[in-house]
């Protein structure tokens, strides 16, 4: 159980690192450097959505032949569905393009920032929360590095994202205890849907390559639809592409040293 909730936590805390650069940087982040740290999110994400989770769901269906996909397919797409639908009743910011999505409301500024973060972390804390189910529940395609690699490649990117809503926070007038409590929380919900992910998946074992693939398709979702726009915005430049690469090529070597 101990390292069920070392797990959970670890990207927890990397978020929580990363708003703490609110105490150490004087500047609003440069579009440049959020183009670079939401390109090296979006690599370590579709790394792990591909290594760490759909692969695994594809592994543990294969006495199914050909149709071994299938739950995969399932998941996916069930994934992808439950992020649109939140995108959708969720008011939220996306703060590097400036643009408002989700229904019409009175929430302040700061709160759809933070919402646009936690719509964000929700599938992130589902991945890691699938992953130490399946190895609490004896998944022998999922090992204590597997789950740990994934944990740290969700923390790793974490940590910039801490930074993104820290710092404009401060830069638009809040002050630095504030700014960085609210990055904090932004992250919070990662180990509250990881762990309500541990414990609704020990009561549907045969479920968890749907669970695995679910996971992925809502990061993918966040993927497209957020980080990738993202990339775009400004003078034409390849930094994100870059850093898109090294995020991706970094949670690659994790996942299989440590798997």
């Amino acid at each position: 159980m101990n390292t069920v909730l070392s797990g959970l936590l670890i990207p927890f805390i990397g978020t929580s690192a990363g708003a703490a650069c609110v105490f150490f940087l004087k500047k609003e982040l440069k579009i440049g450097v959020q183009r670079a740290l939401s390109g090296f999110a979006a690599g370590v994400m579709v790394a792990a959505s591909i290594w760490s989770l759909i692969v695994p769901a594809i592994e543990q269906e294969a006495d199914r032949g050909q149709w071994s996909f299938v739950p995969a397919f399932i998941g996916f797409w069930l994934g992808i569905l439950f992020l649109l639908l939140l995108d959708h009743v969720i008011p939220h910011l996306h703060i590097v393009i400036d643009q408002v999505e989700g229904p019409k409301s009175r929430l302040t500024r700061t709160a759809m920032l933070v919402l646009a973060v936690t719509l964000h972390n929700i599938p992130e804390g589902m991945a890691v929360g699938v992953v130490y189910a399946g190895l609490v529940n004896g998944s022998g395609l999922i090992t204590a590095g597997g789950a740990l690699a994934l944990a740290l490649g969700i923390a790793i990117q974490n940590f910039p994202e801490g930074a993104i809503i820290s710092m404009p926070l401060y830069a638009e007038g809040k002050n630095k205890p504030k700014s960085f409590v609210l990055g904090v929380l932004s992250g919070a919900v990662e180990p509250i849907f990881g762990g309500l992910t541990v414990i609704l998946a020990g009561f549907i074992i045969p479920a968890m390559p749907y669970l695995l693939s679910f996971a992925a398709g809502a990061m993918l979702y966040v993927v497209v639809e957020e980080l990738i726009p993202e990339l775009s915005v400004g003078e034409h430049s390849n930094v994100g592409v870059i850093a898109f690469a090294a995020g991706f090529s970094l949670m690659m070597a994790l996942d299989v040293a440590l798997g």
